[in-house]
């Protein structure tokens, strides 16, 4: 009834993109100072836990349930409850729309970009966030960001019957949580202490080695099968991380007459983000300029941050959230039917309209992500407080918080 390669495919996919939240714990982990490596990695892993419970529960069904198609979800910006607890699906219900895999491994695969996606987020607000007001904010993030803009999308909503397109994330993940990092940096405010001195820099590459091949698996398995699409998202990839990643290093030594590892990571992760809502839509050529612009445009991202005072503290707006936005505009020039029957011309193809429907949605997605995290922050603290006391900040969320620490000193 299935056919194999694509639902064993897709199984793989769906294992990779689940490994790239524990690589950005490692990732993250290795940029935060000492003192608040274990505070940022139990973000990630609890994300990874309490993601699923609310995926299983609701969150698929206010995802995937009902499209504004068939009148049967809400206005176009959630789905209905029909799937709650994955209610009516079977080992042999096959995915709707593409029987050839069973609708429990798309489930499986779509929960992965439910749990990364707010873990992003928290680099930006390192060793200033106390647990509680986290967790909640996880909850409420879901259900007032991620879900309808995952379904308006992706789930036949609002934004899909308009003809917007985003072939792994660059709006839904990136975009969103980019700048959802952003409006947490305002709402919270800088660190006491800014010196961000990475506590392990080899810790930080094994992070990122593991999120790019994790990201074989975001991109690629974003077809949902196996064809020339997934053939060219998977370069597309490779190919656009690189350029990225070569175009960081040629900037970065210039100006600093050093070339810098962590600089040449960060800049593989920002041609990552870039080329995630193109993939699948744009022809081979496009990937390295799409690469270039991704290394140019978030290193000049991340330099304005700086000269601000921004204290986001890991780059994820520059990185994720410039990333995702530019790709996104990208894929409103680069995008071609030639590549993907269902897809669409971009603008250098002579089809104007689509790049404003991109552009036009990367704005909304920006301004909705910023916003929305804003006011869940402003709420939380009425319940709350939100960022941890100056005491706890100073001592580092491991000790004052969990009570624990990443390295027994008296070890040798």
């Amino acid at each position: 009834m299935f056919d194999s390669g694509s639902t064993g495919f897709m199984l793989l996919s769906s294992s990779l993109v689940m490994l790239m939240t524990p690589a950005l714990a490692f990732f993250y982990g290795g940029l935060a100072t000492k003192r608040n490596i274990l505070g940022i990695m139990i973000q990630s892993f609890v994300s990874l836990g309490w993601s699923t419970l609310l995926w299983f529960i609701i969150g698929y069904s206010l995802c995937f349930s009902g499209t504004m198609a068939t009148g049967n979800d809400f206005f176009g910006i959630f789905g209905n409850l029909n799937k709650c607890f994955l209610h009516g699906i079977t080992p042999s219900t096959p995915l709707n729309g593409n029987g050839n895999i069973p609708e429990l491994v798309f489930i499986s695969f779509q929960m992965m970009f439910a749990i990364i996606t707010p873990a992003l987020i928290t680099g930006a607000f390192v060793n200033r966030i106390t647990f509680k007001a986290y967790f909640i904010f996880l909850t409420l993030w879901q259900f007032l960001v991620y879900y309808p803009f995952c379904h308006m999308v992706w789930g036949g909503g609002l934004l899909a019957e308009w003809g917007v397109l985003d072939f792994a994330g660059g709006i839904v993940v990136h975009t969103l949580a980019g700048f959802a990092a952003l409006a947490s940096v305002f709402f919270v405010g800088a660190r006491v202490d800014k010196n961000s001195t990475p506590n392990s820099i080899p810790l930080v590459a094994i992070g990122s080695g593991l999120l790019w091949f994790g990201w074989y698996g975001f991109n690629a398995g974003s077809e949902l099968k196996v064809d020339s699409v997934t053939a060219t998202a998977f370069l597309n990839t490779d190919i656009a991380a690189s350029f990225a990643l070569v175009t960081w290093l040629v900037i970065e030594w210039i100006r600093s007459r050093k070339p810098k590892l962590v600089g040449v990571l960060t800049g593989s992760i920002a041609g990552l983000a870039t080329i995630t809502p193109c993939a699948g839509f744009v022809p081979l050529w496009a990937s390295p300029i799409i690469g270039i612009i991704a290394g140019i445009g978030c290193y000049l991202a991340v330099e304005w941050k700086n000269s601000r005072q921004w204290d986001d503290a890991l780059d994820v707006w520059g990185v994720h959230g410039v990333g995702g936005f530019i790709g996104t505009i990208l894929l409103g020039i680069f995008a071609s039917t030639t590549i993907n029957s269902n897809g669409n011309d971009g603008l250098i193809f002579g089809n104007s309209s689509f790049f404003w429907k991109e552009t036009i949605t990367t704005i909304l997605a920006a301004a909705y992500g910023f916003i929305f995290t804003y006011i869940i922050l402003w709420i939380i603290n009425k319940i709350t407080p939100v960022r941890v006391s100056k005491k706890d900040e100073l001592e580092g969320i491991d000790s004052a918080i969990l009570g624990e620490k990443a390295y027994d000193e008296g070890c040798l």
